[in-house]
């Protein structure tokens, strides 16, 4: 293993390898938010036959895109994700006839780049956009597939400023890990640019935050948490290097025992989280 006081330079992969067990570890916490945003979306346009059309972008395991079918039955869903891991565990899980006449089917897409090719009654992502440093310039093209009255819906994380984000920029500014990805730069916008964008384009639209105070039980529950999300380019980065991992979680850990000390009750973890439903005119 190299001395702490070298640098050695480790591959950035193209994007983090996703890990769909570790990032349902936590389910119960990451669909929250995602209902909340939901019981702010307002009913859609049907689409031929009046069954809307609904894209999820960046769907993940599917968890939380199968709640979209709870909501409307009749609708035909699809799940949109990179991660083959994660489409994979989506499709055995949930693709298919949905209960109430619907369909819930998942492709591979990536949001940085994915142009709907037919008209949308919702088009909504979760905790997705943060990953994509330039999505409100794909905003106008997203709300112009939307038929008259159709909504597009997101939340991504505003926590950056937080001890689990600034704490792991400070150790990766360290020379020992200067060569691991850089996550620094979130893409995440102020609510204040959200709604102006989108009001920008036409939209009655409605932003709001909110900060979850998260109970995490067990031992470093909010290291457990990030390996599911933030750390994962890290984790790709070094996932060939087992000594380094152990070294790099390590560090990390116990900058977050300090940051977030266990109390009687377990771990609380607050978490900030920036929403905007923006509705399409009719």
């Amino acid at each position: 293993m190299p001395s702490p006081s070298s640098s050695p330079a480790y591959p950035v992969p193209p994007a983090p390898a996703w890990d769909p067990a570790q990032y349902l570890r936590h389910a119960g916490h990451r669909t929250r938010p995602f209902l909340d945003l939901l019981a702010r979306i307002p009913d859609l346009p049907g689409g031929p036959g009046g069954v809307p059309r609904i894209a999820d972008l960046g769907c993940g395991a599917g968890n939380v895109t199968a709640l979209l079918a709870d909501r409307w039955p009749t609708a035909r869903i699809t799940g949109y994700d990179n991660s083959p891991a994660m489409l994979a565990r989506a499709t055995e899980e949930y693709a298919g006839p949905t209960p109430g006449g619907g369909t819930l089917d998942f492709r591979p897409g990536d949001a940085a780049h994915w142009t709907p090719g037919e008209p949308y009654g919702l088009i909504v992502s979760n905790a997705a956009l943060q990953w994509v440093p330039n999505h409100p310039d794909s905003f106008a093209p997203w709300i112009d597939s939307l038929a008259p009255g159709g909504t597009f819906a997101f939340q991504v994380p505003g926590n950056f400023t937080a001890p689990s984000h600034t704490l792991l920029a400070d150790l990766l500014a360290t020379p020992r890990w200067r060569d691991l990805p850089d996550l620094s730069a979130p893409g995440v916008r102020t609510p204040e640019e959200y709604l102006t964008r989108l009001m920008d384009l036409g939209c009655e639209t409605d932003v709001w935050e909110a900060t979850y105070l998260q109970l995490l039980p067990g031992e470093d529950p909010v290291l457990d948490w990030v390996k599911g999300t933030t750390l994962r380019p890290v984790l790709t980065a070094l996932a060939d290097d087992p000594a380094s991992t152990e070294e790099f979680t390590t560090a990390y850990r116990n900058l977050l025992r300090t940051a977030y000390p266990r109390g009687p009750h377990g771990t609380v973890f607050p978490f900030r989280r920036i929403f905007a439903v923006a509705r399409k005119a009719v």
